[in-house]
């Protein structure tokens, strides 16, 4: 019984002891205390912002088409042949009339010379028949036209001309030429095979042209004169255009299509894909960065900056660009946005209302 008392006594005195071997062996006792506070501590979100000003917002339309020639024709021979020799080659460029490959001719040329000789032969019959009927030789001038015009019938000369005339025309097709200046693409056809088909296209894309679509809600912005912008996918390269017909049909997709004319062509080809910008200016607008705007709750938000604290304000979006959108403050949320007020335009992916910010130096 003594012992048990007497370890019970000794007990709290050698709690105490421990205790104070422990604050005296160079901890401080107060870092106790303040080491679990940091973890609570609120981080600081580091972010960049705007001024919000009335401005005007490039309202834009934007839309996608196909760059056409605006001359364009596929090219054959008229008669069949074997096709005896090519001038050019893809991406040549030709003059109107330029001979772009030729057929063997040599049996249509023997028939030129023979209409020929039959046609001569026609014209000496009836110079033959005037100078019966006492008129001088190759004397035509002075023959009344209802004689001469009898003697041309009973000699074949009318005959003998028209066969000769359409010999020498036949001759001709025997050659593919250039109906307009421009440049060869798509030879389809060899030497020595046959000229059935079409042998190639001929484009003349000193101007394009480019057909897009427009939603009916959007032809307020659209009308004949009106600028475009035309972006190729291929390079950052821009030229310009202007609308020159609406075709006034609504296709499934409630759209028209619009036809709008390069003003220069900077390099662009035929059946290139395009992007198609119409802008016009809205005046009066509180203009954000695309990246400004963020979702929350399914809404659009963007986040005001005031006394270090990011503030959540839901908006409408009324407008967009390709960079901005036109915005104003969702009255249904009960939201409140005026110009000059700091709108935060990045790093705000994260953020939550009354969030923590500093702004970046």
């Amino acid at each position: 019984m003594k012992r048990i008392i007497a370890i019970t006594l000794f007990f709290p005195v050698y709690i105490g002891v421990l205790l104070l071997f422990t604050d005296c062996s160079g901890h401080n006792s107060s870092s106790r205390y303040e080491q679990p506070r940091m973890q609570y501590e609120y981080d600081v979100n580091t972010v960049d912002t705007i001024v919000l000003h009335r401005t005007a917002f490039k309202r834009q339309i934007v839309s996608n088409g196909r760059l056409a020639a605006i001359r364009k024709a596929e090219l054959s021979f008229s008669t069949a042949g074997v096709i005896s020799s090519i001038k050019v080659i893809n991406g040549s460029s030709v003059g109107k009339g330029s001979v772009i490959a030729e057929l063997d001719s040599r049996d249509a040329g023997l028939r030129v010379e023979s209409a020929r000789i039959s046609f001569q032969k026609a014209e000496l019959d009836m110079y033959d028949l005037l100078v019966g009927l006492g008129y001088k030789a190759r004397d035509t001038v002075s023959v009344p036209p209802q004689i001469l015009e009898s003697a041309k019938m009973q000699s074949g000369y009318f005959a003998a001309k028209s066969e000769y005339e359409r010999a020498v025309y036949n001759l001709k097709t025997y050659r593919l030429t250039a109906p307009f200046a421009g440049k060869i693409a798509d030879i389809s056809k060899r030497e020595y095979e046959q000229s059935s088909g079409i042998f190639c296209n001929l484009i003349d894309d000193r101007e394009l042209y480019i057909d897009f679509p427009v939603m009916a809600s959007e032809m307020s912005m659209c009308g004949i004169g009106t600028n475009v912008k035309v972006l190729p996918y291929t390079d950052s390269r821009s030229c310009y255009g202007r609308i020159v017909s609406i075709n006034p049909t609504i296709n499934e997709s409630g759209q028209l299509t619009v036809r709008a004319l390069l003003a220069n062509n900077i390099g662009l080809l035929d059946g290139q894909d395009v992007k198609v910008l119409i802008e016009k200016d809205i005046p009066g607008q509180l203009v954000v960065p695309k990246n400004a705007v963020v979702i929350r709750d399914n809404k659009d938000v963007i986040f005001t900056y005031s006394d270090s604290l990011a503030h959540w304000v839901y908006v409408e979006i009324l407008a967009q660009n390709e960079d901005s959108y036109s915005v104003a403050a969702d009255k249904s949320r009960n939201a409140l946005l005026s110009e000059g007020d700091a709108v935060i335009i990045s790093g705000n992916l994260n953020l939550a209302d009354k969030s923590r910010v500093e702004i970046a130096r």
